[in-house]
């Protein structure tokens, strides 16, 4: 078999790989809005929704995981080759923890609607919307950086993390508000808490997705670097 057909049959592998990323890519973003969605509603067939989505996810991580070490193992890929496919192992990994993130907001909808916080109490819901909007185009622009391996897009999403950051700080300041006003509230705000936390992860893994994509066509590893710093580096 010649060298220049193994060389487009792995072209082909690696292109199935990142198909198979940004699917699990797309499934994981629907299952973040869904599940605020969810939140926002009060919808405990979209929560539920969401929980079933979880196990599609899992699976694809596992599968994705296989077709990898399958690939690495028969190709033995050289050095630019095998960085991407280390890089799609920490992107899938990343994946599979945002579905967990949507997946602890659809079981604390769950618990909210139990306790009959719907028809109770008043609290920032639509804040916490506005929040995981922020952490949604964020996963949405790094999946898009991935797909075109786009390192000036994967900066911009290291520029806008300080945003969820901040949209999070304010959402702690009020929610403590409503509980210090109205000792009712605290059970469910300290729900809310987690909600807030687990959106605020969503942009974390958004951000990691990013450094990813940096990592795979610059060579360079710009984690716990500061956005200033990653500008240089990737020049």
């Amino acid at each position: 078999m010649s060298e220049k057909h193994l060389s487009t049959q792995f072209d082909s592998e690696l292109a199935g790989i990142s198909a198979q990323v940004l699917e699990m890519g797309g499934l994981v973003e629907s299952q973040v809005a869904q599940a605020v969605y969810a939140l926002s509603n009060f919808s405990a067939d979209v929560a539920t929704q969401v929980l079933k989505q979880e196990e599609r996810v899992n699976s694809m991580e596992v599968d994705i995981d296989r077709d990898l070490s399958s690939i690495i193992a028969r190709r033995q890929p050289t050095a630019r080759d095998l960085r991407l496919l280390i890089a799609v192992s920490k992107t899938i990994g990343n994946l599979e923890r945002i579905g967990d993130e949507a997946a602890r907001i659809a079981r604390t909808v769950q618990k909210l609607m139990n306790a009959g916080m719907s028809s109770r109490l008043r609290l920032p819901v639509s804040d916490l919307s506005f929040e995981a909007e922020l952490a949604t185009q964020q996963l949405r622009k790094a999946l898009d950086a991935f797909a075109r391996l786009d390192t000036t897009a994967a900066l911009e999403v290291l520029r806008q993390d300080d945003q969820i950051d901040q949209e999070f700080d304010g959402l702690m300041r009020k929610l403590i508000t409503y509980m210090m006003e109205d000792p009712r509230t605290i059970s469910s705000a300290i729900d809310l808490v987690f909600v807030a936390k687990a959106i605020e992860r969503v942009g974390d893994h958004a951000k990691n997705l990013a450094e990813v994509i940096i990592y795979i066509v610059k060579g360079t590893d710009v984690r716990h670097n500061p956005v200033e710093a990653v500008e240089t580096m990737v020049r």
